[in-house]
């Protein structure tokens, strides 16, 4: 099925303090972002017309441009409300929300201090599947080549595009192979995350998840070790070892995409969605309902 490409949708965008056309939300060829990675960007969701979590997203957003040496010339109130208005004025109900930030054409070279900063926020519409019966029927997972740097070698905190490269080409590689995704390790050979979700493991009804200190911990998955909280569940944050993964029972993987999506495989190592994997989706979907909420 043919996709429309993203430059050639109709609606509007918020582009430095206003509304512009769709297809008329450009920058210039020569813009730092797009020769250095000096971008960042937040992957957010409303449901309902409403975005979930939009504070929390905008302060991250604000935290990876800080770390990354630029400020966005917008207060995270100022983000919220641009949010929103983006997906009230484009129509939505549920959709992705893509802010994005870059340093601009004023400079070309390594040095960028003088170049201004651009902000945008975009939505598109992106249904949720909560169908939990085919949900958890799981994903397969290949283990990727590349693995997270270690955090003295790049901003691994910051949800900064470059960040991004060799997870497209771990991605890319899964998929040819006939995977959904895949899982990757650290610098020293320890279990981290997938390409764009943080990755859960059972046992003996307790969660065990990566420590997040060379990847994003994810909001995400923040809620869902909140929501597993709720429901009594122990959460442990620890290393994890790829000589582990066969003890776990249960696998799934968490972010704004994923939401909660069980794994059935990740390589040669074999799991079976559960009944944790579907108290955490069910739990997920009205977490994020505002009509549950509400109610």
């Amino acid at each position: 099925m043919a996709v429309l490409p993203f430059d050639q949708r109709d609606g509007v965008i918020w582009m430095n303090g206003e509304l512009v056309p769709w297809k008329e939300a450009k920058l210039h060829v020569l813009s730092h972002g797009l020769h250095y990675a000096s971008c960042v960007f937040e992957g957010e969701r409303a449901y309902g017309g409403v975005v979930f979590k939009s504070r929390e997203h905008s302060e991250r957003f604000k935290r990876s441009a800080e770390i990354l040496d630029f400020e966005i010339p917008y207060s995270v109130a100022e983000l919220d409300a641009a949010k929103q208005l983006v997906v009230d004025k484009n129509g939505f109900q549920d959709c992705y929300v893509r802010p994005v930030a870059w340093r601009g054409s004023e400079m070309m070279a390594v040095a960028a201090q003088n170049s201004t900063i651009n902000t945008a926020i975009a939505v598109w519409d992106w249904p949720s599947m909560f169908d939990v019966a085919e949900k958890m029927k799981g994903i397969r997972l290949d283990i990727a080549e590349y693995r997270r740097p270690d955090p003295a070698t790049a901003p691994a905190l910051a949800k900064a595009a470059g960040l991004y490269m060799i997870c497209t080409l771990s991605k890319h590689r899964a998929e040819r192979r006939g995977y959904a995704d895949a899982l990757m390790y650290d610098w020293q050979g320890r279990v981290a995350e997938c390409t764009g979700a943080n990755v859960f493991f059972t046992r003996d009804g307790a969660l065990h998840t990566p420590i997040a200190d060379c990847f994003l911990d994810g909001i995400t998955r923040k809620t869902v070790i909140e929501l597993a909280k709720r429901r009594g569940f122990e959460v442990i944050e620890r290393r994890i070892m790829p000589d582990e993964l066969d003890t776990f029972n249960e696998c799934f993987i968490c972010g704004t995409g994923a939401e909660v999506t069980p794994v059935s495989e990740i390589g040669p190592h074999r799991f079976k969605p559960g009944n944790i994997s579907r108290t955490l989706i069910e739990d997920y979907t009205a977490e994020v309902n505002p009509k549950a909420k509400a109610a």
